[in-house]
């Protein structure tokens, strides 16, 4: 079970990175024309995929103890969404040997706040206060 959620999270990873590389050499990020950022079906998108965020955040509150580690995840789940996302849950799952139990990687709790959560919080607002100027 382990090997192929590594798998899973590995290829989410990469095709968000992928994907997003992509459509920043197509357009800018902030540059959504008005017909599109008004679309009902756009909002409802959007809406769905932060809820959802919210929703993996309170997993990842749950698991991390330390608060700097809650709010660096926080922040980087919001701004990054999948790509910290697979982030953290390979992190995770590179953190347990192969013969865990699947229920340990879901509620195995960390006292420390890493350094992935603050780089990634960091790239995030970079990425958005770049995308701004």
């Amino acid at each position: 079970m382990l090997p192929a959620l590594r798998l899973l999270f590995a290829i989410v990873l990469a095709s968000m990175l992928g994907v997003t590389a992509w459509a920043g050499l197509h357009c800018p990020l902030f540059a959504v024309p008005p017909d599109v950022a008004t679309h009902p079906w756009f909002i409802a998108t959007l809406f769905d995929a932060y809820w959802g965020f919210a929703t993996f955040y309170v997993w990842v509150a749950y698991k991390q103890i330390a608060w700097p580690a809650r709010v660096t995840w926080f922040v980087a789940i919001m701004l990054l969404g999948n790509i910290a996302m697979s982030a953290y849950c390979l992190r995770e799952l590179g953190r347990i040997p192969a013969a865990t139990p699947f229920a340990d990687v879901l509620t195995r709790r960390d006292a420390t706040t890493g350094m992935l959560g603050p780089l990634l919080a960091v790239l995030g607002i970079a990425v958005v206060v770049l995308a701004a100027l």
